[in-house]
């Protein structure tokens, strides 16, 4: 196999495991390097770039489909849960109303939700009339997601963004608003 397909076949395999099952956290993100690394070809010759680590302090901005836009560094002071999620994934819909009570009744406590999936913007509205939610959603080319975050290895993956930029934990697998408190004060936080 050619070793530039190798990363976008295992990317694919991952993702494609999105299964409901037990909720299981990944363990705290290991220490990040001062960069992002890339694993594959450019996005413009038709291959997905795959980060392999997310930044210590990740930047992030994505238009919304709401028409707005969503700038991660705007939100220094609060944390900040960014899901990464996607339509067909039945753990992901599962946690999506928790996340949006969370996003609510949390004066401290963001969400914002990345949809890492090919899906048109009608598309996506459309499906937001039906499962609707409190915090913005942007859509994310998977072929060229947000290079301060490692590309997801299975859905949903959720980051808590400490209200100092940095991350604080990383969840692999559905998470729900206990887990996100607890992870708020094990990291010296309060929720308000």
């Amino acid at each position: 196999m050619n070793s530039k397909l190798l990363p976008l076949a295992l990317l694919a395999l991952s993702l494609a495991a999105c299964k409901a099952q037990a909720p299981t956290p990944a363990p705290a993100a290991p220490a990040p390097a001062a960069a992002p690394t890339t694993a594959a070809a450019p996005a413009d010759d038709g291959q997905a770039t795959v980060v392999q680590q997310t930044a210590e302090l990740p930047q992030l901005q994505v238009p919304t489909v709401d028409g707005k836009t969503y700038d991660l560094a705007s939100h220094r002071g609060q944390w900040v849960v960014v899901n990464f999620w996607a339509t067909w994934c039945a753990p992901c819909l599962q946690e999506m109303p928790e996340l949006s009570a969370l996003h609510v009744m949390r004066s401290n406590v963001e969400v914002v939700g990345l949809a890492y999936e090919d899906i048109e913007l009608d598309e996506m509205q459309t499906f937001l009339k039906e499962h609707p939610v409190a915090y913005p959603i942007a859509i994310i080319d998977t072929y060229n997601p947000p290079k301060d975050f490692a590309t997801p290895r299975g859905l949903p993956m959720t980051y808590l963004i400490a209200p100092d930029g940095k991350v604080a934990k990383q969840f692999l697998g559905p998470v729900n608003a206990q887990e996100i408190e607890q992870a708020i004060v094990a990291a010296g936080g309060k929720v308000a």
